[in-house]
């Protein structure tokens, strides 16, 4: 026996709405239609499905045993031509993106969620990591968008670069936070909390104290932004840190103030040079170009 899905839909409507009329005007077919697609199904199965009784088809004991099964049918594939609908709408897939570790404790999350907001049923795939991986897992396929600083170790990707201006935090019972703007000759014998020696932050901060002829006096290493900051926030030393790491911190017990020279830090949306975006991926890399271009620095 070959039974054709139209049929068992054409049943399952009318099962639920008592009514040809009602099945019609659920599946935007014809009543004949409707009544011509039962009449089918009966004569395969050979026996009566619905027996008419003041105006309204009574299902048979027979037909209530088929309706269980075909529900999950019927309703599975009315699930599935929603999510094509939603996948057309950009409301559902999966939105999969990987940041750099600042990032991930306020901006990123934020732009997520409002993201979506309109999008209840999309998956979503968040992970922050050091940059050198973030690369590798673009390169891979792992997550459509990336933001990483600047060198790129991976080939295939393709960068939208932003450099962004790095912000000195100080204790805020720090007598440095008296000036607007400091300066190497300032800061001659402050203690810093720096990232580890080859960080670009470390690199460029030591440039500049030596250009300035003053030796920067670093009291302690560590590898996140956010442990430099909670470390100025104990009152230990001032840091060096991108805006995303002091904008989103709710914590206080520190102040910001510019540090010259302007020192900049190259960071960047990575996605793969041979992969294409999928429709929510790209919405979501044009949002997300949007809320970084405020960062850039001039």
């Amino acid at each position: 026996m070959s039974l054709r899905f139209r049929q068992l839909q054409a049943f399952h409507a009318i099962f639920e709405t008592g009514t040809v009329t009602g099945a019609a005007r659920q599946l935007g077919i014809s009543q004949p239609g409707i009544s011509n697609l039962l009449a089918q199904l009966e004569r395969q199965t050979r026996f009566r499905l619905f027996e008419r009784i003041k105006g309204r088809l009574v299902p048979t004991p027979e037909a209530g045993v088929l309706y269980q099964e075909v529900d999950t049918v019927v309703r599975g594939l009315d699930h599935v031509t929603q999510a094509v609908v939603d996948l057309q709408n950009k409301q559902a897939g999966q939105l999969q993106v990987a940041s750099q570790h600042s990032m991930s404790f306020g901006f990123m999350p934020r732009l997520i969620a409002q993201f979506a907001r309109d999008r209840p049923d999309m998956a979503i795939s968040f992970q922050s990591q050091y940059s050198v991986k973030i690369q590798e897992w673009v390169s891979a396929g792992l997550f459509e968008i990336g933001v990483c600083e600047l060198p790129l170790v991976q080939d295939g990707l393709d960068a939208r670069s932003f450099p962004i201006e790095l912000m000195l935090a100080l204790p805020e019972d720090s007598p440095l936070a008296a000036h607007d703007i400091l300066t190497p000759q300032q800061l001659i014998g402050a203690p810093f909390i720096v990232m580890g020696p080859e960080h670009v932050t470390h690199r460029r901060l030591r440039d500049a104290f030596d250009a300035a002829g003053v030796t920067l006096r670093t009291r302690v290493h560590s590898h996140l932004f956010k442990n430099l900051l909670g470390f100025v926030q104990e009152g230990m030393g001032c840091a060096l840190l991108d805006p995303f790491a002091l904008e989103f911190d709710s914590g206080g017990g520190h102040v910001v103030r510019k540090f010259r020279p302007r020192l900049v830090m190259e960071m960047a949306v990575i996605t793969s040079r041979s992969r294409p975006l999928s429709g929510v991926g790209q919405e979501f890399l044009e949002l997300l170009i949007g809320a970084l271009e405020p960062y850039r620095a001039a």
